[in-house]
């Protein structure tokens, strides 16, 4: 085929097209849309990109569960300045409270479809596992054949057995990626668990689904009583294992910090206090920003908050807000400073005893 010929086909083909494409609307349901609400073109803009309009009707929150989605989807890379962040957070809400509350929340809910997956479950990075149900009720019998004693109904562990909805074995699972080598090998030093391949992709599914469950936007997302600490161990892991008087001062930042915060958002500001849906006196909290420092080969430096960070260049805007770029080589040093670095770094090392435990001693501060 020439060249003329192929640009008469292709022309065919697009008038082809266009002439049928009146069509695609017939007997199709309206498209659904957002409530109408103040800031609803910023949601628009902002979580069109990676969620569909569905995924948020039929669902009503609070402002600080809409808000913990949104911090979660911040943590996953969605990029929202803190201004953004509000108008979101407000938006959602307002057109979306809990259904015991009216509004929309319980009108929308009566005309969507109902869904079994989360808002975490439509969300994450691109190796999550989804949870197959019914693969997740077959792991169920084989966590109860071999696992409920230790581990417990909920896989959130006790005396005989760690807790699996925050064990790294498990977060780092894909349809038994990891969990299948490691009772293989035994654990932790006991014999090796004899489970066919469906049995440990299915138990696999059933972790994952307890994980989910666990989360804000899970079934078990009702806030309970966390006060169950021990606060003279708490004040201990404070000032000792924790390392928490390094940074932290029960007269200076944190005098009289549990009449500030209740409980529940109290414990939310020990273990992610970069959550901006931790709310004070109905407000949202302010986040320090993360800070880098760049030094050149000739010794100049510079430090501002990032616009900018990757392997190949930074750009950041200094106190003044005046915009500098580098690109990142030789003799260009680069230092990150975030403020937030030793709560992250604990993640990994505290139990949830320690966590209640502070949570108790700190709610000792009136």
């Amino acid at each position: 085929m020439n060249y003329s010929h192929f640009m008469r086909f292709t022309r065919s083909c697009v008038l082809l097209l266009a002439g049928f494409a009146p069509l695609s609307g017939f007997g199709q349901a309206p498209v659904l849309q957002l409530p109408d609400g103040p800031n609803r073109e910023t949601v628009q803009r902002i979580c069109s990109g990676c969620h569909s309009v569905r995924m948020f009707l039929g669902r009503g929150m609070t402002r600080e569960q809409w808000g913990g989605v949104v911090s979660n989807m911040i943590g996953r890379g969605a990029k929202v300045s803190d201004d953004a962040f509000d108008q979101v957070v407000d938006y959602l809400a307002t057109t979306l409270p809990p259904a015991k509350q009216g509004g929309g929340g319980a009108a929308v809910a009566k005309a969507a479809t109902v869904h079994k997956q989360s808002l975490v479950d439509q969300a994450g990075a691109d190796d999550k596992q989804i949870v197959d149900e019914d693969a997740a009720a077959r792991g169920k019998t084989v966590y109860i054949a071999q696992c409920i004693t230790c581990h417990g109904t909920r896989a959130r562990g006790g005396d005989r057995g760690a807790d699996l909805v925050r064990s790294l074995v498990v977060l780092h699972d894909r349809y038994g990626s990891t969990i299948g080598p490691y009772l293989a090998q035994g654990h932790p030093a006991g014999k090796p668990v004899a489970l066919t391949q469906e049995q440990i992709v299915d138990l696999s599914h059933f972790l994952h689904q307890q994980v989910g469950d666990t989360l804000r936007t899970g079934p078990y997302n009702n806030v309970l009583n966390i006060l169950v600490g021990d606060p003279t161990e708490g004040k201990a892991f404070f000032y000792g294992a924790g390392g928490c008087s390094h940074c932290h001062s029960t007269t200076g930042d944190l005098a009289h910090i549990a009449s500030k915060y209740d409980p529940p958002s109290l414990q939310l500001k020990v273990v992610f206090p970069q959550n901006r849906a931790v709310a004070r006196k109905g407000t949202a909290s302010a986040r320090k920003p993360l800070t880098v420092t760049v030094t050149t080969a000739s010794g100049e430096s510079v430090t501002g908050v990032p616009t900018e960070l990757d392997d190949f260049n930074v750009s950041l805007r200094d106190a003044s807000g005046q915009y500098h770029s580098f690109a990142r080589g030789p003799g260009v040093k680069v230092e990150k400073h975030d403020p937030y670095a030793a709560h992250v770094a604990l993640l990994d090392e505290y139990t949830d005893k320690e966590i209640h435990d502070v949570v108790a001693y700190l709610e000792t501060l009136q």
